[in-house]
């Protein structure tokens, strides 16, 4: 929230920044809590907890997947990540609570200003028991969760604090089921309403916590609930509102090292996934630009882009390092060959 030079007081008067009650400095105040910090959507001044919540279980991703290949940014993912679950510990300090979202989006969209200058309204919104948010509360769990591997071994003590969190609100998840933009719809909506139903984010949250506990409660979990929290619906779909094809990836990899055989339906909806990503297959679910770029129907196509490319990239991965390739009907689509397509999104 503050600039590196104004806390420690070396900026010049004239850069210094006034900054107006209304801020994000007294964020949660008015619910007796302390939610400072936390990450804006967009060009808003709303922090939204869910597509926030996801943004942080893909920061983890990363870093568990690439981070030896980072350098000298590795240290400025993790602390990006940090300044996620920091944010997130405190919206779930209270059993059977969860704040999810500060800021009223109709006031702050009408009303262009910097976060220095917030004046609108710094409203905020909770889940309980009552009003349950299974699709946030179980991308935050999942979050959580994500984040206690990268700091498993950097901040033993982070990390517990982390993983144990993840399983509160794990539980709160599932135990309380429902969407939140059922009781807080014109709040959420239009811009994060749970358009997909909050099935998946369940089983992404077990996956992840699978990931992080290494306890089979969660991949009994999986397999009992696969059907029932539709596993194999739209497994085409990546994004803030849809975990699908991200699951799938995720658990494929155990799969396909041999260490879980019976997750195996993951692995071949991973693979659907990805020949439906190819140029010239039979199913296409992307269409390119003459360029190259991958396009899909529906808004801010980049989420689309980043997203599928980094499956792309980390199924590349799991299938090098298991020696294998992907059928799809005449073509093969080796490791090099979902890398050099990922490529071809940031060329």
């Amino acid at each position: 929230m503050f600039f590196e030079g104004q806390r420690s007081g070396r900026l010049p008067p004239d850069q210094r920044v006034t900054w107006r009650s209304h801020s994000a400095l007294q964020d949660g105040a008015s619910a007796g809590v302390d939610l400072k910090g936390g990450y804006y959507d967009a060009g808003d001044n709303v922090k939204f907890g869910f597509p926030m919540a996801f943004t942080t279980t893909m920061l983890a991703w990363s870093v568990i997947d690439f981070g030896k290949l980072m350098g000298a940014e590795l240290g400025n993912a993790i602390k990006a990540i940090k300044w996620g679950t920091d944010y997130l510990l405190k919206t779930t300090a209270t059993d059977g609570v969860i704040y999810v979202q500060v800021g009223d989006p109709i006031s702050d969209h009408n009303c262009w200003e910097r976060p220095e200058d917030m004046d609108t309204l710094r409203t905020v919104y909770k889940i309980d028991r009552n009003h349950p948010g299974s699709e946030v509360a179980g991308e935050t769990a999942a979050a959580l969760a994500a984040a206690s591997i990268v700091f498993r071994s950097r901040d033993p003590v982070y990390s517990r604090i982390l993983l144990n969190r993840a399983v509160k609100v794990f539980q709160f998840a599932d135990t309380y089921r429902g969407a939140y933009s059922d009781y807080l719809n014109s709040a959420v909506c239009p811009f994060y309403c749970d358009n997909n139903g909050y099935e998946d984010e369940l089983l992404w949250a077990a996956a992840w916590l699978r990931k992080a506990s290494g306890k089979r409660q969660y991949r009994e979990y999986i397999i009992r609930n696969e059907f029932i929290l539709k596993a194999g619906e739209t497994f085409y779909e990546f994004g803030w509102d849809n975990k699908h094809a991200g699951i799938n990836v995720l658990l494929s990899k155990e799969v396909l090292m041999e260490k879980s055989p019976n997750l195996k339906t993951f692995q071949t909806n991973a693979d659907a996934f990805i020949c439906s990503l190819l140029p010239g297959t039979a199913n296409p679910q992307v269409e390119y630009s003459p360029g190259g770029l991958l396009f899909k129907a529906g808004g801010s196509n980049m989420q689309h882009v980043t997203s599928l490319s980094f499956l792309l990239l980390a199924y590349s991965n799991y299938l090098s390092h298991s020696n294998r390739v992907v059928s799809c009907g005449d073509k093969t689509a080796s490791p090099a060959l979902l890398k050099s397509l990922a490529k071809r999104q940031v060329i």
